[in-house]
């Protein structure tokens, strides 16, 4: 049980004392970076989709039937 006690103790200090936190600008610039990330890789994944949609209706319709 003393160990567990240590832990949470060594832990707390660590987090308050060790840990350097961002700055508000620095959080919103990282998150900006988060968004417009997500945001392009969706677009991707949008074309991605549409375009094997497209290819396989044309691949079907053509070549199958």
């Amino acid at each position: 049980m003393e160990k567990i006690k240590e832990y949470f103790i060594e832990s707390y200090q660590e987090l308050t004392q060790k840990v350097t936190w961002p700055t508000w600008n620095e959080l919103q610039d990282s998150s900006v970076v988060v968004l417009v990330t997500a945001v392009l890789i969706s677009l991707i994944v949008v074309v991605m989709d549409a375009s094997f949609k497209w290819g396989l209706t044309w691949f079907y319709e053509k070549i199958v039937m």
